[in-house]
């Protein structure tokens, strides 16, 4: 779940976002009336302190990478527990903000997120280690324990698939609640949310099918054709509904708020379809 085609300026950027995020959850525990309510439960919290130590991580490695130095590509590099820490810290908040506008129990909810956080948690620390040792993180079978970092990161990746892909069934089987708008971006930003998934499974398993046959090089470098379409779809989920959060805080029309945030998805569509020809093409 790495949003590879960043750089140390985006990623900054990318970390300055959090507090807007937070801003976002904090609005939610609004009512109508605008009396405020008790109604981020203590897994939210929990999961919204690891994904801002999580997106820490990333901005610490970034000051680590300016010291240090190396190369910022490649498969050994200081962006991967710097682009890792910011993806997951970010999708992580933004998972726990939007789903809080999804018709489910809330106890389930709470078990789910706690799960994901864990997951989370296990794939930054396992590409954070292997960074600080000097050796790949995925795909990386030389010895015993680098094996099992590379296969729990895979299943890892598994487990992500399976909880985001829940969360995306929900909201299409019941209307998602929030303002004009929060239904089609939390819908679309999940769907396009499981094009991220989709890929990252994608790589992985090219990876590992390469690494298994003896072409580990092959393997490492298999991955770039999906990246930019991994990276642009990953933050759909985060980018859409606060978009639609923005537009309900302006007085324009609701005709209007309904075009923009329609045209808004249809834009982000192409987005993706573009960065999937790219993927095709450059394969």
């Amino acid at each position: 779940m790495e949003s590879r085609s960043g750089t140390p300026r985006r990623a900054l950027s990318e970390g300055r976002a959090v507090s807007g995020i937070r801003a976002l959850a904090e609005d939610r525990a609004l009512s109508e009336d605008g009396a405020s309510r008790p109604s981020i439960r203590p897994a939210e919290r929990l999961c919204y302190a690891i994904g801002a130590a999580l997106v820490l991580s990333g901005l610490v490695h970034l000051v680590v990478f300016a010291v240090d130095g190396g190369p910022w590509e490649g498969p050994v590099s200081w962006r991967k527990p710097v682009t890792f820490g910011l993806s997951f810290g970010l999708t992580l908040i933004a998972v726990v903000w939007v789903t809080s506008y999804l018709r489910m129990s809330g106890r389930v909810r709470s078990a789910l997120l706690v799960l994901f956080a864990t997951d989370c948690v296990l794939e930054v620390g396992g590409i954070t280690v292997q960074a600080w040792r000097r050796v790949p993180s995925h795909l990386n079978m030389e010895t015993g324990f680098d094996s099992a970092v590379s296969m729990s990161l895979a299943v890892g990746g598994g487990i992500l698939v399976v909880l985001l892909s829940a969360f995306a069934v929900v909201s299409f089987r019941r209307r998602p609640e929030g303002p004009l708008g929060m239904p089609l971006a939390l819908r679309a930003g999940f769907a396009i949310l499981l094009v991220a998934l989709a890929s990252g499974a994608a790589m992985i398993a090219r990876g590992v099918y390469l690494t298994r046959t003896g072409h580990q090089e092959d393997a490492y470098a298999s991955t770039a054709p999906l990246k930019s379409l991994h990276g642009v779809s990953l933050h759909a989920v985060l980018v859409l509904p606060a978009l639609a959060w923005l537009l309900s805080r302006t007085s324009w029309s609701d005709r209007t708020r309904q075009r923009l945030m329609t045209a808004a998805v249809g834009c982000y569509v192409v987005a993706v379809l573009g960065s999937g020809v790219w993927g095709i093409v450059s394969y």
